[in-house]
């Protein structure tokens, strides 16, 4: 948009604009009250932190068991990049659909694990999570689920790589799989 000058203004319509205001008295201008001086920043919420840090401390405000247990579940196929893997790890894939295996026996997760992964082939997704327990109720054989999942998976062709899921994920509860293309 161009930028025009204002028109000029006429002596007969700046007498008709005199006439309509009437007399007016010239305004002086007066200076501004000098502004209050500002008061120095002074750190409130740094002070409380470090106050309620040694109370923090002394009381145990999280629940122990919801602490990771148990070993993370990694694996990568020959011939595939390192750097896949740390993308899986990171969280970088979007999980495409996911399948619970809490509550099942070792022949059930089996057979549900296979027809999950050959749904997802058929559907074309890459990245699926697949949640197998922490084995927390498991005797002393340890995590039978986890094992399990692991084993199978490692097993398949179709798997690329996997890796237990992040902590908000399901953690070591958890393994995120990452699938050949179609």
């Amino acid at each position: 948009m161009k930028h025009r000058p204002p028109p000029a203004i006429d002596e007969e319509d700046a007498r008709l604009f005199r006439e309509a205001v009437g007399p007016v008295r010239e305004f002086t201008p007066t200076e501004a009250p000098p502004q209050a001086p500002r008061p120095a920043p002074h750190p409130h919420m740094l002070e409380a932190d470090e106050a309620a840090v040694p109370g923090e401390l002394l009381d145990m405000a999280f629940d122990p068991g919801l602490m990771e247990v148990g070993e993370e579940l990694s694996y990568l196929r020959d011939g595939y990049p390192p750097k896949l893997l740390r993308a899986l790890k990171r969280g970088q894939y979007s999980i495409q659909d996911e399948i619970d295996l809490h509550h099942m026996n070792a022949a059930a997760a089996q057979a549900t694990i296979a027809g999950f992964l050959a749904e997802a082939k058929r559907h074309g997704l890459r990245c699926v999570r697949i949640v197998h327990g922490k084995g927390l109720r498991s005797k002393a054989s340890g995590p039978v689920l986890k094992v399990l999942t692991d084993r199978l998976l490692r097993r398949r062709g179709d798997v690329v790589a996997f890796a237990s899921a992040r902590p908000m994920q399901g953690g070591t509860g958890a393994v995120v799989v990452l699938l050949k293309r179609a």
